[in-house]
């Protein structure tokens, strides 16, 4: 049961701690939609999704009035755009259509965005998938709230290589495709290894071959409240600091799991998961570099900040799944450069450089997000930099991630803006040696040893 302390102290969490629902995001299987015809498939699309999702924007703001909960963003994950097209589209304006579609349709039910853009392809691609993964710099820079991502690697299947080298072909243009605009596309745009099918956060976000036809997910943030709670026991054993943070993450995902259980009894959709990430904003207050400083450091990208960052994402874990049965997703600490107004004053400051940053990705639950670099990067550079990252996520069995924004005309001491919770970064220098010859070799990086688990 819960006691009247317990309903106070939520609403000064929510009140003064900037706790919030970040997302409610619908998941909707497209794969009964399959066509050859490519109109006929976009019109099957268009009336799946809002047919669908009609009253999920309404439900969430009912909620969220009723239980005086924010909950900022309401989205769409569908089924992976290359595995629904492959029938009909025969080139990458193909599948670009099929992009305007999703944004005609996210735009009709009042979603913030549509996620599903995308193409698993840890293994192979498929010529399908690859004509996706070409038409990515044309669909999001004609689209206003479509969200893609593509996942290159796992730690069953080792890390597509030749995939690699092309994203980094493809970051860079679709950051020259809106350069008028800070190459915003590129925010829209994410890489994975081990990428989850239930993931509601974008741009990461699609709805997995294993879900069923409709699902509801949900995913919580609580970086204020977490750094509130903190700041009381200041000084304290590290015994204290880690029973503080479970205590509140378990408080901040019973709020997740109530809108997630409402919203899929008023929808009639199952409840999927609870995602418990720490998905920090540009607000004040609402920083995980912030909780960094406060257990300990100067600034985010001290000597010991992996370490705190490791053990502030395994409380956040622990504290979680006592609160809810189905916690999914990606759940735990999220450290995005530009909607970190923490991370983004380290940058400022020199505490923190993109090396250190993929350190703290190998115990965080993303990777390197959310980061501008200089617009004349090399393509191979950046394929580089990502091939960095999906082994970390190989070799450790984890998610992780990759969205970098090369800013194009912009270099390192210029600044980028992005808007809303995107927010703004300084442009971060990247190393400028070369590795052009290791990410132009052919085929794919084996999987590890440990990926043998029959």
């Amino acid at each position: 049961m819960i006691n009247i302390f317990e309903v106070n102290e939520t609403n000064k969490m929510i009140e003064k701690e900037n706790l919030d629902v970040r997302t409610i995001t619908m998941g909707i299987s497209l794969l009964d939609c399959v066509d050859f015809d490519l109109n006929r498939l976009r019109e099957k699309i268009y009336e799946k999704i809002t047919i669908s999702a009609k009253d999920l924007v309404r439900t969430g703001e009912d909620i969220s009035r009723e239980f005086g909960i924010p909950i900022v963003n309401k989205r769409i994950s569908v089924t992976p755009i290359a595995l629904v097209g492959g029938s009909a589209c025969r080139t990458a304006e193909d599948f670009a259509d099929i992009a305007k579609t999703l944004d005609d349709a996210a735009h009709e039910v009042g979603v913030n965005f549509i996620g599903g853009y995308s193409a698993l392809v840890s293994k192979g691609m498929t010529h399908a998938d690859e004509l996706l993964i070409r038409s990515i710099p044309m669909a999001l820079s004609g689209t206003e709230r479509v969200c893609s991502s593509v996942n290159l690697g796992s730690t069953r299947t080792g890390i597509n290589m030749d995939a690699v080298r092309l994203m980094g072909e493809i970051i860079l243009e679709a950051a020259h495709c809106t350069k008028d605009t800070d190459s915003s596309a590129c925010t829209k745009l994410v890489v994975f290894c081990n990428a989850p099918d239930d993931n509601p956060f974008m741009a990461g976000a699609f709805h997995g071959v294993t879900e069923a036809d409709r699902i509801i997910n949900v995913g919580v943030s609580g970086p204020g409240v977490v750094k509130t709670a903190l700041e009381k026991v200041r000084g304290e054993s590290f015994e204290v600091l880690c029973e503080t943070i479970k205590k509140t993450a378990f408080k901040v995902t019973r709020v997740g799991q109530l809108v997630a259980r409402e919203a899929s009894a008023r929808l009639g959709v199952p409840f999927g998961i609870v995602d418990l990430s720490l998905a920090p904003t540009p607000a004040i207050g609402d920083s995980v570099a912030d909780i960094l400083c406060e257990i300990g450091l100067e600034h985010a990208g001290a000597p010991g900040t992996t370490a705190a960052l490791a053990l502030l994402n395994d409380q956040v874990k622990k504290g979680g799944v006592m609160a809810s049965s189905y916690v999914g997703g990606l759940s735990g600490a999220f450290i995005p450069v530009s909607e970190d107004q923490g991370m983004i004053d380290a940058v400022s400051a020199g505490a923190l450089t993109l090396e250190k940053l993929e350190a703290m990705t190998c115990v965080c639950s993303v990777g390197l997000d959310m980061i501008a670099i200089p617009g004349d990067t090399k393509a191979s550079t950046i394929s580089g930099i990502i091939a960095d990252e999906m082994a970390i996520g190989m070799v450790n069995q984890k998610t992780t991630a990759v969205r970098l924004i090369p800013v194009i005309g912009k270099d390192v001491g210029d600044h980028a803006q992005f808007g809303g919770l995107l927010g703004h970064a300084p442009i971060m220098p990247v190393n400028s040696f070369g590795c052009e010859q290791f990410v132009n070799r052919r085929g794919r990086i084996p999987a590890p040893i440990h990926s043998f688990k029959n």
